[in-house]
């Protein structure tokens, strides 16, 4: 232990005006067991790879799942797979590595990656709290109200608008210098890397501030807004409580997760966590980028009637084909 504080020490403490690589201390935790983390980090991908994808395809399929919820599971699922990719093969690149060391062109891209993941599991969340409203509270008009043509464009706007925000965003922290070149975590995040400038850093927390509380709050309004008519609708009728769990509980497991995991982000980022056991760092910094991904997909699948029906008759379809082909 003694040995890893020292070399983050010396990182620490380079003051360059030339840094072109970023070094993530972490990995320095793991050096003695760095063949098995990367056996289960390994495991990890194939999983939310195989989940996810087996998940998108007998949606993209099955005909009888083209409808606005299912649309949005599979797009859940798609960023499952964005995220994980994001992550987890840098991740496992750099335990085979020996310096822990990645360009600032690199680690400028996986933050874009990560956050933008982030941001679109908050939208697609916020607009399935939505369509849940929407097919409880006013299921007459439900058609209408979630048409394919408005589900379509939900979708592009889940995607397109993060992608782009968080864009304007990034080109601030890009034109930034930096004079240290060590994070101590197992990934490039923003806030992590701002602070490693030697620039004055008041500037782009206020845009930061000026982004965040505008791109969170109507996502955070249409969750709550939506949830107080569905719990206002089930204390007057025990059908409408009984559909609203069986619909809801899904979606509410994801938003949990999702909330979670920022908790586990914010408490890392903004409060000095020396004290806690390596494990615990490692778990709370990859539980938002490995839980939601492998657990999502599980949840929706097995929970939904239609759903797991649909992903059995495919498998069992696989199945039959094999001795044929």
């Amino acid at each position: 232990m003694t040995d890893i504080m020292f070399k983050k020490s010396i990182l620490i403490m380079e003051n360059s005006s030339d840094v072109t690589s970023i070094v993530l201390t972490a990995y320095y935790g793991m050096e003695k067991l760095k063949h098995e983390y990367f056996c289960i980090f390994l495991i990890i991908y194939i999983v939310i790879i195989t989940e996810n994808v087996i998940l998108l395809s007998v949606i993209g399929v099955e005909k009888t799942l083209h409808k606005p919820m299912y649309f949005f599971i599979g797009n859940l699922a798609a960023n499952g797979v964005y995220g994980s990719t994001v992550l987890l093969p840098a991740l496992l690149s750099n335990l085979l590595s020996t310096k822990y060391e990645v360009s600032v062109a690199c680690c400028q891209t996986q933050i874009y990656g990560l956050h933008t993941y982030a941001m679109i599991e908050f939208t697609i969340l916020a607009v399935m709290s939505y369509d849940r409203y929407a097919a409880i509270c006013h299921p007459l008009h439900y058609h209408t109200m979630m048409s394919l043509r408005k589900v379509y464009k939900l979708i592009v706007f889940t995607w397109v608008y993060p992608l782009i925000a968080f864009l304007i965003f990034l080109i601030i922290t890009v034109q930034l210098r930096f004079c240290q070149q060590a994070i101590d975590k197992l990934y490039c995040t923003n806030y992590s890397l701002v602070k490693l400038s030697c620039s004055n850093t008041a500037v782009i927390n206020i845009v930061g501030l000026v982004f965040i509380v505008p791109y969170t709050f109507p996502q955070l309004v249409m969750v709550l807004f939506s949830y107080a008519k569905i719990f206002r609708i089930c204390l007057s009728s025990r059908k409408m409580k009984i559909k609203a769990i069986t619909t809801c509980t899904p979606h509410l497991f994801a938003v949990s997760m999702y909330s979670i995991g920022c908790f586990f982000e914010i408490l890392q980022s903004r409060f000095d966590l020396r004290h806690l056991p390596y494990e615990t760092h490692v778990f709370m910094s990859l539980f938002f980028l490995i839980f939601p991904p492998i657990l999502n997909p599980l949840i929706y699948g097995l929970s939904i009637q239609s759903l797991r029906l649909s992903v059995f008759k495919c498998i069992k379809g696989q199945r039959k084909t094999l001795p044929t082909q």
